[in-house]
């Protein structure tokens, strides 16, 4: 039987705190904001105009912050690595005959330039979604794990009740990510597939 494990993106899969940071410190200096990037890159996880609203930019102004911010991150894409067992995690996967899904609060097409630069095909991808609204699209897909680095995932996996792994990659320490629910805690992605082999046998 076919089984599928959903992973979040950023600071699961990939780290892109250098490109942010870079963006959101250009967004800040175009809009004369004091936004300090390598700040708002260590909180990644929450929707951009919550981070952006948290990092005290006046309200009115988000929705011009996010489309501005939105047309330069293209370009930040190509210095984007994977983090450390992201490939190794998502092979492991499908090796045992399952599926990936990747549901990230990242807009969507943002997310699927990332996809397209590491050469990553996944089963879906769904995007521009945060803590108990990633649960959704884990229960129509049939997932039965769900991996991510933020205490907004395991909230998300736990609404959705599905087996909640934590990776103490991201903002989230592993005390945090157990609060929020996690049934697990991974030091990074690295650690999966035996992980994920321990657990099939």
């Amino acid at each position: 039987m076919t089984f599928t494990v959903g992973f979040d993106l950023d600071m699961t899969l990939i780290d892109s705190r250098p490109g942010v940071a870079k963006a959101i410190d250009r967004v800040g200096a175009e809009f004369e904001l004091a936004l300090d990037g390598e700040e708002f890159s260590n909180r990644l996880g929450p929707p951009l105009a919550l981070l952006l609203a948290e990092a005290g930019a006046p309200e009115a102004l988000i929705p011009a912050l996010v489309t501005r911010y939105r047309e330069l991150y293209p370009s930040i894409v190509p210095h984007v690595p994977a983090l450390p067992g992201a490939e190794a995690a998502m092979a492991a996967v499908r090796a045992r005959g399952g599926r990936v899904l990747v549901v990230t609060g990242k807009h969507q097409p943002l997310a699927q330039l990332h996809l397209d630069e590491l050469g990553w095909d996944v089963h879906h991808l769904a995007g521009d979604l945060w803590s108990a609204g990633k649960a959704e699209v884990l229960r129509t897909y049939g997932a039965s794990i769900f991996v991510g680095d933020h205490a907004g995932d395991m909230v998300g996996a736990r609404t959705a009740e599905v087996f909640a792994v934590g990776v103490t990659t991201g903002p989230c320490d592993a005390e945090e990510l157990r609060e929020a629910g996690a049934d697990v805690i991974l030091g990074d992605l690295t650690e999966f597939p035996d992980w994920l082999t321990a657990r099939a046998s």
